[in-house]
């Protein structure tokens, strides 16, 4: 045996099978802020419903299409993202599991994790979409719902930035930007967009400016998107996008360098058509373990911009 199919079957050893994952139902912390961002930005944030809708189907379609059919259907997949999800995005987001039913079946730690991190994003922009919280409040609960996301450690992705080597160098790495560039910096805009809010929404507390400042930064995402040549060139990093935000809440920036790394590195794996899906499995729960571990593979000092 090869020490690559050597190391996927000791790790296939000790990860359950999908059938016995525990499925535990976790509700964050409610608030008097929640839905602030989508009250005061109503377009903005119907954009992530767009955004969920493209990983997960992403997911789906790597996983249970072949490599003969799944580039046809992941351009018509792109297509229908760029043409009309993004276009006009859904009022309402849709569950994962109903988009991608075989992936949440298969992958459930995986999504579980992906989905409490996204959960964490959204009630940090209503903390700081709330008018009627002053900042020092804003950037107080900011910090006890960073608390009770990283309690929760059988999910919770390590709040210390972790190596890019793990995205970019691994034996995997890098396949899925390689075949599907144009969808890939799709992805990486998203991921822009995302953490951008932050700097707009912590700069200033007056609701105008914040409104002039998100639709600004939606303006420039749809530049952005509107030819893969403007797309980014590398995976935005929290601390370049938004640095006063990645300051005052580094363990927030950390989370979601980590949690773009992971949806990057799961790109990755499901396109590499020379695992099975038991070994695809494998590889996946042994990297969001890798990402959820704050002990190792860090990133050096100075390296996180």
């Amino acid at each position: 045996m090869t020490r690559p199919a050597l190391w996927l079957a000791l790790v296939a050893a000790v990860v359950p099978a999908a059938a016995q994952d525990a499925r535990n139902a976790v509700h964050p912390p409610a608030g008097s802020f929640d839905w602030s961002f989508r009250a005061e930005h109503p377009d903005a944030a119907r954009l992530f419903n767009a955004f969920d809708y493209g990983h997960a189907v992403l997911y789906e379609r790597l996983l249970t299409l072949d490599s003969a059919r799944a580039p046809a259907a992941l351009e018509r997949g792109y297509r229908v993202l760029l043409d009309d999800l993004l276009v006009q995005p859904p009022r309402f987001g849709v569950p994962e599991e109903a988009i991608a039913p075989a992936y949440a079946r298969w992958a459930w730690p995986a999504m579980a994790a992906f989905d409490r991190a996204h959960v964490l994003h959204r009630q940090l922009y209503d903390v700081h979409a709330d008018p009627r919280l002053p900042p020092a409040r804003q950037h107080l609960l900011a910090e006890r719902l960073i608390d009770a996301y990283l309690a929760d450690t059988r999910y919770a992705f390590a709040a210390v930035a972790k190596s890019m080597a793990l995205m970019d160098d691994q034996s995997f790495s890098q396949r899925f930007r390689r075949e599907h560039p144009a969808f890939n910096g799709l992805i990486w805009a998203y991921h822009w967009l995302q953490v951008g809010f932050y700097e707009t929404l912590g700069t200033t507390s007056d609701p105008a400016d914040q409104r002039a400042g998100v639709a600004r930064q939606v303006a420039t995402f749809r530049a952005m998107i509107a030819d893969p040549a403007g797309h980014p060139a590398t995976m935005p990093m929290t601390a370049d996008i938004a640095p006063r935000f990645a300051e005052l809440h580094p363990r927030a920036a950390a989370v979601f360098d980590n949690l773009h790394m992971l949806h990057d590195i799961i790109s990755d794996v499901l396109a590499n058509p020379e695992w099975s899906r038991g070994e695809k499995r494998a590889v996946i729960l042994a990297q969001l373990a890798e990402m959820r571990d704050g002990t190792r593979n860090l990133m050096e000092a100075g390296h996180v911009h």
